[in-house]
């Protein structure tokens, strides 16, 4: 056989074929750097950038169909604010989108594209604005208050917009559904508020466990304590959910990403919580959050049911 440029020489061979050495393990049976990968999703998902830019002109033709979204303040600094794309309906059910991005990235207006599937349907869409972890120099607390304290506002001022606060749903993606699983976990009683404030919930493509988290290297930017990591971990706090959850994952998502979804869903299921799991056949992860801005993708189809709305205008 004639040697050609793409046919490796021998050496080349023999480091290709040799294997990875494999360190200590951190978690489960993952070393270091296996564990930091699974929760790096850009190892698993080549086409993120394609994935996000498909994000931003979408976006921009949903504002363009819908009109800017009403702006209001749910706290003191200037980032504590939420987008409202209302429906032609008054009294109407409300949506609340959580996004994700590592708890680093995101604001709003990226995802205004989610917004027309519920205003089509006859729902108000809410998209949450709030600190990224970078900002609140490794507390993770910090944005979780946030969050919960903009679900609250949303509760209490659904008039305000046309909306009914006795159908608030919530929807979160990736650390989105991280901090809306702890919306769904708060203790609301304790704030003043009824225990099912939120009546359900889409939590897709996040972690609930913060344990193996805080071992990866996204400790590298997020102050994880035991407070932290005990208080925020939605898993640990079942007996707060008192709504039904769709639970969702992509099967080419990272393996802890998939772990964490079947895990949650199994603890929900050992305690009695009503819940749905959707696995997203050869979708990853950035992949599985457009499905929810379609009426007949997989997520769009399986939220507009949970809050009894119309698949069509």
């Amino acid at each position: 056989m004639a040697l050609t440029d793409s046919a490796p020489a021998a050496g080349q061979k023999a480091a290709q074929a040799q294997p990875k050495k494999k360190g200590p393990a951190v978690w489960l049976d993952m070393d270091q750097a296996e564990l930091d990968a699974a929760y790096d999703q850009s190892k698993y998902a080549p086409n993120q950038a394609l994935v996000q830019a498909r994000r931003v002109v979408l976006s921009q033709r949903a504002r363009a169909a819908l009109g800017e979204p009403l702006r209001f303040a749910y706290g003191s600094s200037e980032i504590e604010a939420l987008d409202v794309y209302r429906a032609q309906q008054t009294n109407a059910p409300i949506s609340v989108f959580i996004h994700g991005g590592a708890w680093r990235n995101g604001r709003a207006a990226d995802f205004a594209y989610l917004a027309e599937i519920f205003v089509r349907a006859g729902a108000h869409s809410v998209i949450l604005d709030f600190t990224n972890i970078d900002a609140a120099q490794g507390n993770l607390m910090i944005m979780a208050r946030q969050v919960r304290s903009a679900v609250a506002w949303v509760y209490k001022n659904a008039a305000r917009f046309g909306g009914d606060a006795q159908r608030l749903y919530v929807c979160g993606h990736s650390s989105g559904s991280h901090l809306a699983s702890t919306v769904v976990s708060a203790d609301w009683q304790k704030l003043g508020l009824p225990c099912d404030l939120v009546k359900g919930a889409l939590l897709c493509s996040g972690m609930y466990d913060l344990q193996p988290v805080r071992l990866s290297a996204r400790s590298n930017y997020v102050k994880f304590t035991d407070e932290i990591e005990e208080a925020l971990s939605a898993l640990r706090h079942l007996d707060r959910i008192a709504c039904p959850l769709i639970v969702a994952y992509g099967s080419c998502e990272t393996p802890e990403f998939q772990r964490q979804a079947r895990d949650f869903a199994a603890a929900l299921e050992a305690a009695g919580k009503p819940h749905e799991l959707i696995v997203g056949e050869a979708y990853n992860h950035f992949e599985m959050l457009e499905t929810l801005a379609n009426p007949y993708g997989l997520l769009g189809r399986a939220v507009l049911a949970q809050m009894r709305l119309p698949d069509r205008a």
